[in-house]
Order: C-alpha cells, then sequence, then structure tokens
C-alpha cells in the first residue's frame, strides 16, 4: 500500500511538472508560428495579440493544462496543444507554400528551445543539480511537442504540408474533423505515445552530448 501511494504521489508529481513545463514551452512555439506569419505578410497574429511570449496569450485550458496532466497520469503518452494561431493564407506571402513556412516555424522554435535547455543542463549539472534535471525534462518536453506538432495529422503543424501540396481545402477541412479522434485512437492502440516519448529522449542525450 505504501509503494502504491509513493508511486502514485511521483506520477501526480511528474504530471504537474510536465504541465508546467508545457505551458512554458507553449509560448515559443506559438510566438514562433505568429512571428512568421507576421513576416509574411499576414496582421492577423499581431491583431489578435499572439506576437507574444506571454503564456496567457496562448493558453487553451484544455488543451495547455487538462489533458496534458490526464495523459501523463494515465502513462498512455503525452497529449496537448496551445490555442492555434490565426493565419490568412490569402494574405501570405507564397499562399499555402507560406503556410507550410508558418506551420513549421512552431517545432523549429522548440528545437532551438530544446538545444539552448541542453547548454543550462550541461552549465547547471554540477552547479545546481536541480536545475539541470529541470531542464532535461523541459529538453525532453520540447522536443516530444516538435515531433508530435510534425505528425501529418490535421490540424498539427505537420498536416499543413498537405495544403502546401495541394491537398484540397475542404478535404482538409472534413479530415480535421476526426484529427483528435485519430490522434487518441494512434495513442492508446498504438504505441504512438511511446515512440515519441523514446525518440524525444534519444534526441535530448545528443544534445547533451554535444555539451559533453
Amino acid at each position: 500500500m505504501g509503494l502504491r501511494r509513493e508511486a502514485k504521489q511521483v506520477n501526480l508529481e511528474s504530471a504537474l511538472w510536465n504541465v508546467a513545463l508545457f505551458w512554458g514551452l507553449t509560448a515559443p512555439h506559438e510566438y514562433a508560428h505568429a512571428w512568421v506569419a507576421t513576416r509574411l505578410g499576414d496582421d492577423t497574429p499581431r491583431r489578435e495579440g499572439r506576437l507574444s511570449l506571454n503564456p496567457l496569450a496562448h493558453v487553451d485550458w484544455v488543451g495547455t493544462v487538462l489533458l496534458p496532466a490526464l495523459t501523463s497520469l494515465s502513462g498512455a503518452g503525452f497529449l496537448g496543444w496551445g490555442r492555434a494561431v490565426s493565419t490568412n493564407p490569402r494574405a501570405l506571402r507564397g499562399g499555402w507554400s507560406g503556410l507550410a513556412l508558418v506551420a513549421l516555424a512552431g517545432p523549429a522554435m522548440n528545437l532551438l528551445v530544446a538545444v539552448a535547455l541542453g547548454a543550462v543542463a550541461a552549465a547547471m549539472r554540477h552547479a545546481v543539480p536541480a536545475v539541470s534535471v529541470l531542464a532535461v525534462r523541459g529538453m525532453w518536453l520540447s522536443l516530444y511537442l516538435a515531433l508530435f506538432n510534425l505528425l501529418p495529422v490535421p490540424p498539427l503543424d505537420g498536416s499543413k504540408f498537405l495544403l502546401a501540396a495541394r491537398v484540397p481545402p475542404r478535404i482538409y477541412e472534413q479530415t480535421a474533423r476526426y484529427g483528435f479522434l485519430l490522434l487518441i485512437v494512434a495513442m492508446s492502440a498504438w504505441d504512438l505515445g511511446y515512440w515519441l516519448s523514446e525518440g524525444s529522449w534519444r534526441g535530448a542525450r545528443l544534445i547533451l552530448s554535444w555539451f559533453a
């Protein structure tokens, strides 16, 4: 009984840390979308207050807090999202190709954040071990967020490349209706969460080796 209680406490603590880190990592991800869209001529993100690193500007209480906590506790993987940045493909230079660049900006920012956290983890390894451990967890989660968003499942970032490949928007929108269900099935039935997690840890170890 004592071991079970301790395990539950550890799982709850881990889930809370995941939610806190995810909330912080969502801000640069969504900001990158907004920044690239603005640079490509679409003023929509700036007008909607999304050109900001303030996490509150990008939070979706279900996708950024509740669902990440539940999936972390279940052990089936990690599922979550920030509030999507609205863009107008007709206002973007390059149209659908410009939209693909906007979509790629989020995962690219997560990769840069992971590298920065790797430097922090290496620098703090002996001086402040607790900070180093937290930075490593942040690296894993940032890489997980990048890999997850690159999945070609609407409405994730990776699916925007389908539009750039000229998949009809009507078909894309119809598929997006079932995107969330597809992700839930993939997480629970096909071990997608495990493979994303394993890939993220391998990426984190590779980045840490650069600073060894």
